[in-house]
């Protein structure tokens, strides 16, 4: 199997169109896999439509190197090339001075080569210094190419070709056109599945580049251990519901194959389009936009008592990040209130305020129903500050991180615990064990 690395300069360069772009046109002919570097639930969406194969995330901030190499071997067992997009720049990670959570890091990890994505609009000779201070930052690093984005006309692709040719040794694997009339919507990525056409832009954008140049970049993937990462289990006699539209939709897809492999029998419904709560022992309610769907969700009154019954039964609830807002007493959103489930003793309200995304170190407390004792490692992201009455249990002390505040994440009712946090499954030891 052949595998690559596409990183870019720094957020923002288009390598996320570039990467399924590739995917796309390549998955003509081969089975390929895609992964994701850090915590990113969007960009597997396009890579997983481009390919029909889920892409995976590869955390290094989060998962231990034994644990990143295995998923690799795991989930590309019938693959021929694997493709990995990377984070932000390719130097960006945790920390300031190390590479810890980075896509560097990832590259040297699986030993794969780097093609370099450059948002050339505006550049030329100054295209080749910013391309020679990334070759001469890591000499640990092999950058096999480049993909020169947003070049404008000829005459730009001709003076970015002589400038790489007289200041660099480094491939140019090709350039993309800036096309405004071919570009994705950025504020809707995620909102929804991404759509056909959507895939086909993308593919369309990277018309130009030398699939044979950058298969020709390509390098076999060292072997990896290919056993399941997960703690396996006969069947359970335990069933999970977990929330799957438009208002929760951020789910590591293996946290949901962590639970099928313990024995859990999992089953999925849409509360933002109306399904009533089905029947189960465990309820999981993911990240995603329920701010988008307030009404909705609110007006599903069986889903909002259920899930509050539920609680109270004692069965297990998790609610992650927006998951936890449908558990609050209710949501403000510009001024206006919306009914939710009251599981949680806690208002939550939209702000114009942007916590993460970021890295979160959570110990989980006495009171944690499920990680009491454990150490997560875990990110968060959200626009959302939480007003909770008084005497309410907390989950988590944080080491690192925001959370609900003051050092703290995580409310706790009985065996419900809605948190800030996204938990991915790998970052403990038998995580649905504990759900168990």
């Amino acid at each position: 199997m052949k595998g690559v690395v596409i990183s870019g300069t720094g957020s923002g360069t288009g390598k996320t169109a570039i990467t399924t772009g590739l995917m796309s046109r390549l998955s003509g002919k081969y089975n390929i896999q895609g992964y994701k570097v850090g915590p990113d639930f969007i960009d597997p969406m396009y890579h997983t439509a481009a390919t029909g194969r889920p892409s995976r995330n590869l955390d290094s901030f989060v998962m231990s190197t034994r644990t990143i190499k295995n998923m690799v071997g795991y989930s590309s067992k019938d693959a021929d090339i694997c493709i990995v997009e990377g984070v932000r720049g390719l130097f960006e990670g945790s920390s300031g001075i190390n590479d810890i959570g980075s896509t560097a890091e990832i590259a040297k990890m699986l030993g794969l080569p780097v093609i370099l994505v450059v948002n050339a609009r505006s550049l030329t000779r100054s295209a080749a210094a910013i391309v020679n201070g990334f070759m001469s930052f890591d000499k640990d690093l092999r950058i096999a190419g480049v993909i020169m984005n947003n070049v404008s006309n000829e005459q730009h692709h001709r003076k970015l070709t002589d400038a790489m040719k007289r200041y660099s040794d480094v491939r140019v694997l090709g350039m993309v056109r800036r096309d405004l009339s071919n570009t994705v919507n950025g504020t809707a990525k995620g909102l929804i599945d991404p759509k056909d056409e959507d895939i086909r832009k993308m593919n369309d954008m990277t018309g130009d580049l030398d699939l044979d140049l950058i298969m020709d970049v390509m390098s076999d993937v060292p072997d990896m251990p290919s056993s399941s990462p997960y703690a396996e289990r006969g069947r359970q006699g335990v069933k999970a519901a977990v929330a799957m539209d438009g208002a929760f939709c951020f789910y590591y897809r293996e946290n949901l194959e962590c639970m099928i492999a313990s024995g859990i029998d999992v089953t999925t419904f849409r509360p933002a389009d109306g399904d009533m709560l089905p029947d189960a022992d465990i309820y999981y309610l993911g990240g995603g936009y329920p701010e988008l769907y307030a009404d909705r969700l609110s007006g599903n009154r069986d889903f909002m008592e259920g899930i509050k019954n539920a609680s109270y039964e004692g069965k297990a609830v998790i609610g992650e990040s927006g998951g936890m807002l449908a558990l609050c007493d209710r949501i403000t959103i510009s001024g206006r209130q919306y009914k939710m489930s009251g599981v949680l003793n806690a208002k939550a309200e939209i702000t114009g305020k942007r916590h993460g995304p970021s890295y979160v170190i959570a110990h989980g407390s006495a009171d944690n129903p499920f990680f009491s004792g454990i150490t997560s490692r875990a990110h968060e992201f959200h626009h959302y500050d939480l007003t909770v009455k008084c005497g309410h249990r907390t989950g988590y002390d944080l080491s690192r991180g925001i959370g609900i505040g003051n050092g703290k994440d995580g409310l706790v009712v009985k065996n419900t615990l809605g948190t800030f946090m996204h938990q991915h499954s790998l970052s403990v030891d038998d995580w649905a064990g504990h759900l168990l």
